[in-house]
């Protein structure tokens, strides 16, 4: 029956793995030395429908549960690994070609989170040697003042990606700014057809977005099977919650989004393998809405009132991590999980960038 060979998905799995160790050692790859995730294009398979496919083994992070708590993935410490890598090609990059790679942002306005987004990233960008600059602008400035940052920066040759600090004012429209920004230089991955080219099988992004980028490296290194298994995103916005799941499906997970208006989340969501959440409400996912030994990715970032704490607040997650804890294999922190892979996935794509532009393999 048409659509209905009997193809194991043992052999879709094999043939898998086989293209991802070939690629991992090609030399001249992009991101080969510094990152583990292979090219999308090269996960791309066949949707070749097996009658077997109920016969899918527990993975042995799952079979693990009940021994122990979860094991708390560090993004921190995986995310130094990478921005070393980083800093020894960047290195490379300056004694073989006399150039670094450039990074600009453009922020708008004074809201304190942008700010230590910011900094965080210029700070990044200074231990790995890329060179970077800042331009900021007034809450009330025009979205053309904002273009015309953007097109200067488009022209600039030592600039090899450029970030516009989300989100904007409400005032400018988003997406007629970053309309403006040119496709080649677009180390945030927002980009329409960056998008696009995500979502769409056989086509590879320029670059992907940093968050949802983050999230399924912290997975591969650590050794989590995404293939087959069933995954739930809770949030679809463009910046992480869509993506995410673009990318999720391009690995080959079957994918739910949750989002405000999904009746039963608690019940769909305790189905999952893997739960991505980027919902930014601080404490939404209790541990009732984990299915035992599943892998948790809380990319939440909240400010929570805390006397106790130096600035007078604490950054808690989308996850109640006291009760999930107790009930997933895998989970990240907040902080200390999502957020250093993300800087790190800027300073890649901004590489990739650099490396694209002058040729340097």
């Amino acid at each position: 029956m048409m659509g209905l060979m009997a193809t194991p998905w043992n052999y879709l799995r094999r043939k898998l793995q086989l293209k991802t160790r070939v690629l991992h050692t090609v030399k001249g790859g992009l991101t080969s030395q510094v990152l583990m995730s292979p090219p999308l294009v090269s996960l791309d398979l066949p949707d070749i429908w097996s009658l077997s496919s109920s016969r899918l083994s527990v993975s042995s992070v799952h079979k693990i549960f009940n021994e122990q708590t979860a094991w708390v993935l560090d993004g921190k410490m995986i995310s130094m690994g990478i921005r070393s890598s980083i800093a020894g090609e960047v290195r490379r990059m300056e004694e073989c070609i006399g150039k670094v790679p450039g990074l600009a942002v453009i922020m708008v306005g004074q809201r304190w989170d942008s700010q230590i987004y910011v900094r965080n990233k210029i700070k990044a960008c200074e231990e790995v040697g890329i060179k970077s600059c800042v331009t900021e602008l007034p809450t009330d400035c025009t979205e053309a003042e904002v273009q015309s940052a953007l097109l200067r920066f488009n022209k600039d040759p030592s600039i090899h990606g450029i970030l516009v600090q989300l989100p904007l004012p409400q005032h400018l429209d988003e997406g007629k700014v970053l309309d403006v920004l040119g496709l080649e230089k677009d180390v945030d991955g927002f980009h329409p057809l960056n998008t696009g080219n995500l979502a769409v099988i056989g086509r590879e992004p320029l670059f992907i977005p940093c968050t949802p980028k983050g999230c399924i490296e912290l997975l591969i290194r650590s050794g989590v099977e995404i293939i087959g298994k069933k995954a739930v995103v809770i949030g679809r916005s463009n910046i992480v919650g869509l993506p995410t799941s673009f990318l999720l499906q391009r690995h080959h997970a079957t994918v739910t989004v949750i989002h405000a208006f999904t009746e039963n989340p608690e019940q769909i969501t305790s189905a999952a393998d893997i739960v991505v959440s980027a919902a930014g409400i601080p404490n939404m996912v209790r541990g009732n809405w984990i299915k035992p030994g599943a892998i948790v990715i809380d990319v939440g970032t909240s400010p929570v009132e805390d006397p106790s704490c130096e600035d007078g607040y604490r950054l808690v997650g989308d996850v109640c991590y006291e009760e999930a804890v107790n009930v997933a294999s895998v989970i990240t922190p907040v902080p200390g999980g999502v957020g250093p892979m993300t800087v790190a996935m800027l300073l890649s794509n901004t590489l990739d960038s650099a490396k694209r532009m002058l040729d340097f393999t």
